[in-house]
């Protein structure tokens, strides 16, 4: 008979324990997503402020161009984007090109990217060359019918 009591003694316990588990499961992950959903506001703004900023950086890098203070006439500039902001073909308005000039452009206390120093640097060492590709004749013939 004792040996009987221990056995049920054991497995309430052992219930007692699965269940207490569950409940802790369940009131933490209830919890969790309580927090979540009081600070899910905060995330969504902070979101749409990092999104407005980098869309006005964008917006920014593309006029460039046509703001004051800008060395280059804006027509003498190639937007790239990515690495370089621009190319500038000083002297194409004059049909005679003197130079060309890479141009990146940053606002606020923005930074080069680690790419954008590798081709800083890579320019500034003269790693820049000049290649000229031909299109195979084959491919740029008309077909004879």
């Amino acid at each position: 008979m004792v040996e009987f009591t221990t056995i049920i003694l054991a497995l309430l316990f052992l219930l007692g324990i699965g269940v207490a588990y569950y409940l802790g499961q369940k009131i933490g992950s209830y919890k969790k997503d309580q927090q979540w959903l009081q600070e899910l506001p905060n995330h969504r703004k902070d979101a749409i402020a990092k999104s407005r900023a980098v869309l006005g950086g964008q917006f920014s890098e593309q006029l460039a161009p046509f703001l004051p203070n800008f060395d280059f006439s804006p027509t003498e500039c190639r937007f790239i984007g990515k690495p370089i902001d621009f190319v500038v073909f000083k002297g194409m308005d004059e049909k005679q090109i003197e130079e060309v000039i890479f141009v990146e452009v940053k606002s606020g206390a923005s930074k080069l990217s680690p790419q954008e120093k590798n081709l800083k640097e890579a320019i500034l060492s003269g790693r820049v060359k000049w290649q000229e590709y031909r299109i195979p004749e084959e491919i740029t013939r008309k077909p004879v019918l």
